[in-house]
């Protein structure tokens, strides 16, 4: 697919990054952008030569949420596909394989804030903010609120999504909606680093983990137990996990195998 509002990197060391790349428009959500970014997904979850991905915005900030310049003159049917248009690569990093690593600076709003939360993991520049800000001008961000209220809670995601007011990242960060703060200088490299770090795990590891961790995250608590402990066993069987073991116990580094 051709995209014009990202760009797609793949480097030699498993990570693929994802830029938003709508810099004068604060990176905001357009129905273009949001289906390359879909697709952009979807295809490094699929590529052998990516194991971690990376998603970041070019210029000053990573996404002030959605473009409303084309918000007028649509009927009720047209605003729903509208807004699932927009909601998709929130919908989709769940459903990926793969880990997600949303690199933040500047300002994340709306469903900015959204994709930042739907990503699996995030790291921050010390003076990036964030914000449900929908409710501002007359609309709310029910839709950014699903992963949102799944990191931080009911109490603080009302309060996000009724008020409309922005946060600091040491907040964000005590809320639980993001993992690292970091100074703005070493945002890029320390991100990277995390990355890299964790495209050196077992893929077949990490793989299961996300999809056992998000499919029991809506099962009833025993059953969430059943569930885990039946992926633990099958990841036993595995070659990753032999290996693995075999090079604890050998005092050697892992060499996977990725099945």
């Amino acid at each position: 697919m051709n995209y014009d509002s990202i760009m797609v990197t793949i480097g030699d060391d498993y990570v693929g990054e994802i830029t938003l790349n709508r810099p004068k428009n604060l990176n905001t959500f357009t129905t273009a952008l949001a289906e390359q970014l879909s697709q952009a997904l979807r295809e490094l979850d699929a590529d052998q030569r990516v194991r971690v991905i990376i998603v970041k915005g070019a210029g000053k900030a990573f996404c002030a949420g959605i473009d409303v310049s084309d918000f007028f003159d649509k009927t009720a049917s047209e605003y729903r596909e509208w807004i699932e248009c927009m909601e998709t690569p929130l919908g989709t990093i769940s459903r990926m394989k793969k880990p997600v690593i949303a690199q933040v600076h500047g300002v994340a709003a709306a469903n900015g804030a959204g994709l930042v939360a739907a990503c699996d993991l995030a790291v921050v520049g010390e003076r990036a903010r964030f914000g449900l800000t929908a409710i501002n001008v007359g609309l709310n961000c029910v839709g950014p609120i699903v992963p949102v209220s799944q990191s931080i809670g009911r109490k603080r995601a009302l309060e996000l999504l009724l008020y409309g007011e922005l946060i600091n990242a040491r907040q964000a960060l005590e809320m639980g909606l993001v993992n690292k703060v970091v100074p703005e200088e070493e945002l890029e490299k320390t991100t990277r680093e995390w990355a890299v770090l964790l495209a050196q795990k077992s893929p077949v590891a990490v793989q299961i983990a996300k999809k056992s961790f998000y499919t029991a995250a809506d099962m009833d608590y025993y059953k969430a137990f059943d569930y885990m402990n039946e992926a633990f066993a099958r990841l036993c069987t595995t070659e990753d996990a032999k290996e693995g073991v075999s090079a604890f116990l050998e005092k050697r580094s892992p060499v996977w195998k990725e099945k």
